[in-house]
């Protein structure tokens, strides 16, 4: 069987760290606040200068180089991102600029926190049907660039950083098992960035009314994220016919450490078999997975043969799963 298989990952995060207690300095929260409804104790953030294109650059190397695959081997670029440099041109020319990977097609996928499964979708699909053989999925976001430090209930949850996977064709049972996508365009309005587009674009007006900033209703949120990444999972489970047991590592979206501990008790899954990071990063949206994923790779707690289990839920909305045999 044709598999579009992970030969490598890599991840970047910007070297400043924002701290709980940095900001309870910026606006009214603190570390217990935090920590006790998120998980989270820190988050990356991008000093000037560092676009989403600098961050994907960075991971993309080290995924490059821990395969062994030059830039000019590169059949497609594919981004997961929802804060790229500009509206145009994409994330992912820019990134292919950086690389030189002068032989790749190139372009950005908007899924919000899905990003990263939505990719590693379509580059699997491409490389099943034949058209490529080397392809490079990166999530990359810079979300300080959209958080808006005068609302504490969105401004702690977010932080900047990129990973990246390299995947090539090959015969066998590793690989990209299957995927499982979803959408649901009715709640939009949960959680958004109104301001920048068409609909509403640039005045003095709404840069006043802080238009160009993340919007969430973070209860609601919640609520259809544990009900959706729960239905996804037995979805996935359901579809290549295995037990909750089987899978060795399940790598969550880190959005929330409730909904990802929510995740795993609905699905029995002990603690040592799935990857929380979010302490250390906050939810770096499309970032997230791969990240968590590189990670998991270098610390030695993924093996050849493990099944790993990715799912995700972000803006859109969106939300999927990704079954891979390593």
């Amino acid at each position: 069987m044709i598999r579009a298989r992970i030969v490598s990952t890599g991840s970047y995060l910007p070297e400043k760290v924002l701290t709980n207690q940095d900001l309870e300095k910026m606006v009214d929260t603190s570390d217990e606040w935090i920590t006790t409804r998120t998980g989270i104790k820190e988050r990356r953030i991008t000093s000037n200068g560092e676009a989403s294109s600098t961050l994907a650059t960075h991971a993309a190397r080290s995924a490059l180089e821990m395969a062994g695959i030059s830039p000019e081997e590169l059949d497609l670029i594919i981004v997961g991102t929802m804060t790229p440099d500009m509206l145009f041109p994409s994330v992912g020319c820019l990134l292919q600029d950086k690389l030189g990977a002068k032989r790749a097609a190139a372009f950005d996928i908007f899924a919000g926190c899905t990003g990263f499964i939505y990719a590693l979708s379509v580059a699997d699909s491409f490389i099943k049907n034949g058209n490529y053989q080397k392809a490079l999925v990166v999530g990359a976001e810079n979300m300080s660039k959209i958080a808006d430090y005068q609302d504490r209930r969105t401004c702690a949850l977010f932080g900047d950083g990129a990973g990246a996977a390299v995947l090539v064709r090959e015969e066998g049972d590793r690989g990209i098992i299957s995927t499982h996508l979803h959408s649901d365009g009715r709640y939009a309005n949960l959680l958004y960035q109104p301001g920048g587009g068409t609909a509403i674009p640039a005045t003095h007006e709404s840069i006043d009314k802080r238009l160009h900033y993340l919007k969430m209703d973070g209860n609601k949120l919640f609520k259809i994220a544990v009900k959706s990444l729960e239905e996804t999972v037995l979805e996935t489970l359901a579809f290549n016919n295995i037990k909750n047991g089987e899978i060795d590592l399940f790598i969550p979206h880190q959005a929330n450490l409730r909904i990802i501990q929510a995740i795993a008790k609905r699905l029995n899954l002990p603690e040592e078999k799935v990857f929380v990071n979010i302490q250390k990063y906050g939810n770096t949206s499309s970032a997230s997975i791969p990240i968590a994923l590189d990670e998991a790779n270098r610390e030695g707690r993924i093996k050849d043969g493990d099944l790993i289990l990715f799912n995700a839920f972000g803006a859109g909305l969106t939300w999927g799963a990704a079954l891979v045999r390593w």
